[in-house]
């Protein structure tokens, strides 16, 4: 569909796409970012006007863990659906991101062949972004310490999530992760709101762990009880003096069942209707992106069967439980970013693929957050008993060696590599017939090892979205 472009906004249009083949065929990346920040200085309202054309209006995903998995599958269940998406898929989160995937993905007359769009967003961009697309459905994954250099602590971002909730458009549904106090709480005096959760008591566990976040009632401060936990603070709680509670999921998966790394099966029900299927990921987290997906979906119009029948051939997003193979040998790459992220990956590989073999890679860059204290409140001691080796790289590989010492891990199981290639060669000569690599690195060495794997030619550039054949 056509957008009604002024002079303005043509040049906009044309400067980021010309900004995005330069990029392109310099080799300095994928036009992921840099061409919305041309088209924003020469337009700022670029992307307002390139919205006007989604004549299903836009979705937008936000929360510390989960935005990429559960965009990818709400996307997956949308096209299956007939939908044209456009979507940030390569994750560039912030405001030039979004703006820089609608550019792309326009012709040059501005022409979008979408009529829906699909978009994650860092939380305290959230606030601008609604301004500017005006979305029918935000979806909020859940809230955990995250980059306290740039975030503040959690009450500031949900402030800015509540912000934007509350001053959205007349009639945006929220989709709400029930089982995250923090989030279930942003659903006071909202119009519309959707709650998604897990209902499996089978696998609640019985306490907090030491790096648990929202303990504490939103309306009086009581600490919370918690019947069980499923990981962090996301759980089945109330508050001990009535104040507040977990609502009661409008979409729930009444059973999770995970099968080692490579699928979950699931019964999502609404109430009326309960369906049963599997999904090609593993892990309690990816659970809450599938039943948060699927609620979003309902939401807009697609039934938990649909979703059901789409999600069954889904592909898991660059570095979320990505599989490849280095040097011959599998690997899986687990993106983990903060303390409760960390320790849901570290504890599927362990519980789920029973790993032995690690590449733990840790960053301190922007988007990584530079302060990496956080790296204290991961349970590296999950590994002291299982690890056979593990290499470590990354601009604070020191740092981690450090928290492996503390964790009890004996030094001639650790390696540190500072080099990419070198780090996963090592990996690789140090993983066991029949074993798979798992590789944890932050995001930027996500980004770091996947350049050097898609230069050998074992994965596809992440902006293209498709991984190449992971067999070995």
């Amino acid at each position: 569909m056509l957008a009604r472009f002024g002079a303005r906004a043509m040049a906009a249009l044309w400067a980021g796409k010309l900004t995005a083949g330069l990029s392109r065929g310099l080799r300095r990346g994928g036009g992921t970012t840099l061409p919305g920040d041309v088209s924003r200085w020469v337009d700022p309202r670029i992307l307002t006007t390139l919205t006007r054309s989604l004549d299903q209006g836009a979705v937008v995903v936000t929360g510390t863990n989960g935005k990429t998995t559960t965009a990818a599958l709400l996307r997956h269940i949308l096209e299956a659906q007939g939908r044209r998406t456009v979507a940030n898929q390569a994750g560039a989160n912030l405001i030039f991101g979004v703006t820089a995937a609608l550019v792309n993905r326009a012709s040059w007359s501005g022409g979008l062949d979408a009529n829906v769009g699909l978009f994650e967003i860092d939380e305290a961009s959230l606030p601008r972004l609604v301004q500017e697309i005006a979305p029918g459905t935000i979806i909020v994954t859940n809230l955990f310490r995250d980059q306290l250099d740039r975030y503040g602590e959690l009450e500031t971002t949900a402030a800015h999530i509540r912000r934007a909730l509350t001053q959205g458009p007349e009639g945006v549904t929220a989709v709400l992760n029930a089982d995250d106090p923090m989030v279930a709480a942003l659903g006071d005096g909202l119009p519309r709101v959707v709650y998604a959760g897990l209902d499996d008591p089978s696998l609640l566990q019985p306490e907090l762990s030491h790096g648990a976040d929202a303990k504490f009632c939103p309306r009086c401060g009581s600490a919370f009880v918690f019947e069980g936990v499923y990981f962090g603070h996301v759980g089945h709680y109330h508050c001990p003096r009535g104040d507040f509670a977990r609502p009661s999921p409008d979409v729930r998966a009444s059973s999770v069942a995970i099968e080692g790394m490579e699928r979950m099966r699931l019964r999502i029900s609404d109430g009326a209707h309960e369906t049963g299927f599997d999904v090609p990921l593993s892990g309690l987290y990816n659970a809450y992106n599938v039943v948060l997906a699927v609620a979003a979906a309902q939401a807009m119009g697609v039934s938990i069967a649909s979703s059901a029948a789409a999600l069954r051939n889904f592909t898991p997003a660059f570095g979320r439980m990505e599989h490849t193979v280095v040097d011959g040998r599998p690997a899986v790459l687990l993106l983990a970013k903060n303390p409760t992220g960390f320790n849901e990956v570290l504890r599927t590989a362990i519980q789920f693929g029973k790993a032995r073999s690690f590449l733990i890679a840790l960053n301190d860059r922007i988007a990584d957050g530079r302060d990496v204290s956080w790296i204290w409140d991961v349970d590296f001691e999950q590994l002291k008993d299982v690890a056979g080796h593990i290499v470590v790289s990354g601009d604070r590989a020191l740092d981690l060696r450090v928290r492996l010492k503390y964790a009890e891990i004996p030094d001639d199981r650790i390696e540190v590599v500072s080099d990419w290639r070198l780090a996963l060669r090592r990996a690789s000569e140090a993983t066991a017939d029949g074993q798979t690599i798992f590789v944890l690195p932050t995001y930027t060495a996500m980004l770091e090892l996947r350049a050097v794997l898609t230069r050998d030619g074992a994965l596809q550039p992440y902006w293209k979205g498709r991984p190449v054949d992971a067999k070995p």
